[in-house]
C-alpha cells in the first residue's frame, strides 16, 4: 500500500519536478526540464564554421546543467542567412569542425541540437538576396518571391542538413517556424499572399512546414530528436494569430516530432516584441495551457522566465513540460545548477532606458562572445559603443562570407 506523502515530501517532490527526467517520443531522455533556447550567437567564423569561442560557449552551457542547448539559425546553405556569423552545414562544410562542436557542447549528458533556419525575407542583405513566400516592398523590408520549384526543394534541403547533424554527432534538430523566418513567413497571411498550394488557406500555408518535418524525420530516423519552434502569434495586425497557431499545433500532433517550442513575435519592421506585451513574467504560458488541450506532445515555452519560482510553477501546473531560457543563461550559464542546488540565485537582467534600435540584441550577442572567451566579468560599455562593435563585426564577417562563398560558387560553376 502506498503511503501518502508528508507535506514536506510533497513540497519537495513538487519543487524537484523541474529537475526530473523527461523521455521524448524518439526515446532520448532529457535529464531535467530546462533547455537553453536558441539565440543567434553570431559566433561563426564567416565561412559558416564554428569558432573556438562558440565551442567554449556551448561547453559552458553543458557544464551549467541545462538538459539541452539549441544552436540558433544553422543554415542549410549560404543564400539566405540571418547573419554572417551563422553556421552553414551542408555537403561542402568541413565536418570535422562540426564534430568538435558536437563533442564539446554535449558533455555532461547534455543534448546539443541544431536549429534549422532559413531567414527568407529577413535574410541579411549584405550577403543575400532576400526571398519570401511572396514579393514584398515595405519600409525596412523588401524581398523577391520564391518560385514554386524553389519551395518544393526546401524540405529536401532541410533534411540533408538534419542528416549531417546526426552524422556529425548532434543529438537533434529544431525546425524553425517562428519569429518571422521563412517557415513562419509561410504561416503568416501578412507575408504569404500566394495563390497556389502553399498560400491562401491555413491548410495550404502550413503545407511547407509539414512537408519539411516529414522529410527531416525520414532523413534522421526514429531515434533522433526533431522539434519545432512555433509562434503563438506574430504580434502583428494581419499576421499569424493564436487561433491559427492552435490549429497548426493540432496538425503537429499527427506528425513524428518530439516537442513543440512555443514563442512569439517577429522581426518585421514595427512589430512589438514579446516583452512589450508581458514584461512581468513568462510570455506564453497561458497560450501553452490552451495548446495543451489540442496536443499530447511535450510543450516548451520560451520567453520571460526570470525566476526559479516562475519556472517551477509553469512545469508543476502542467502548462509546459520544458522551460526555455535564453537571456537568463547568457547572464549565468550555470543557472540550472544554482537552481537545483537551492542556492537562491536569480539572474539580474539589465534594464536599458531608451536603447537605440538593435542595441539590446547587440548587447546580449556580445555577452555571448564574452562567455565563449571566458571574460564575462569585463564591462561591455555603453549601448551605442556595443552597437557599433556589433555592427563592425558583422561587416567584417560579411566580407569574409562574400569572399568565401563567391569563390566556392565560382569553383563549383
Amino acid at each position: 500500500m502506498t503511503k501518502p506523502l508528508s507535506q514536506d515530501t510533497a513540497t519537495r517532490s513538487t519543487e524537484e519536478r523541474l529537475f526530473s527526467p523527461l523521455t521524448l517520443r524518439c526515446g532520448q531522455v532529457l535529464k531535467n526540464r530546462i533547455i537553453k533556447a536558441a539565440m543567434s550567437d553570431s559566433l561563426g567564423d564567416g565561412t559558416g564554421h564554428p569558432t573556438d569561442a562558440q565551442m567554449r560557449l556551448y561547453e559552458r552551457w553543458a557544464e551549467g546543467g541545462a538538459a539541452a542547448s539549441l544552436i540558433g539559425e544553422v543554415q542549410p546553405d549560404h543564400h539566405h542567412a540571418e547573419k554572417p556569423g551563422n553556421l552553414v552545414l551542408n555537403d561542402a562544410s568541413n565536418l570535422e569542425h562540426f564534430k568538435a562542436l558536437a563533442v564539446q557542447g554535449s558533455q555532461h549528458n547534455t543534448g546539443l541540437w541544431l536549429q534549422l533556419g532559413h531567414a527568407g525575407a529577413m535574410a541579411y542583405p549584405p550577403t543575400s538576396i532576400p526571398h519570401g513566400p511572396s514579393a514584398l516592398d515595405v519600409p525596412g523590408l523588401s524581398c523577391q518571391a520564391l518560385s514554386l520549384e524553389d519551395i518544393k526543394a526546401l524540405p529536401g534541403i532541410f533534411a540533408r542538413t538534419a542528416r549531417l547533424a546526426r552524422d556529425t554527432g548532434f543529438g537533434g534538430v529544431q525546425v524553425h517556424a517562428a519569429h518571422g523566418f521563412l517557415l513562419s513567413q509561410f504561416l503568416s497571411p501578412l507575408f504569404n499572399q500566394r495563390k497556389d498550394d502553399y498560400g491562401g488557406s491555413l491548410e495550404n500555408r502550413m503545407r511547407l512546414l509539414l512537408e519539411t518535418i516529414a522529410a527531416v524525420r525520414e532523413a534522421v530516423g526514429t531515434d533522433f530528436v526533431v522539434a519545432v519552434k512555433l509562434n503563438a502569434t506574430d504580434q502583428l495586425e494581419g499576421g499569424f494569430e493564436e487561433s491559427e497557431a492552435l490549429h497548426v499545433i493540432a496538425a503537429l500532433e499527427r506528425t513524428p516530432i518530439d516537442l513543440i517550442d512555443i514563442s512569439g513575435g517577429t522581426y518585421f519592421p514595427g512589430a512589438r516584441s514579446a516583452s512589450d506585451a508581458s514584461a512581468s513574467g513568462p510570455y506564453f504560458v497561458e497560450f501553452a495551457k490552451r495548446a495543451r488541450e489540442v496536443t499530447s506532445l511535450p510543450l516548451m515555452a520560451t520567453g520571460g522566465f526570470k525566476t526559479l519560482a516562475q519556472a517551477q510553477a509553469a512545469v508543476n501546473e502542467g502548462a509546459v513540460d520544458i522551460v526555455g531560457l535564453a537571456r537568463s543563461l547568457a547572464l549565468d550559464p550555470a543557472l540550472p545548477h544554482h537552481w537545483q542546488a537551492g542556492e537562491g540565485v536569480e539572474p539580474e537582467l539589465p534594464r536599458f532606458v531608451s536603447p537605440p534600435e538593435g542595441s539590446v540584441t547587440a548587447w546580449y550577442t556580445l555577452r555571448l562572445t564574452q562567455l565563449g572567451e571566458d571574460r564575462e566579468h569585463e564591462s561591455l560599455g555603453e549601448l551605442d559603443e556595443v552597437l557599433a562593435e556589433y555592427e563592425a563585426r558583422d561587416a567584417a564577417r560579411a566580407e569574409t562570407w562574400r569572399a568565401h562563398f563567391v569563390f566556392r560558387d565560382e569553383a563549383i560553376g
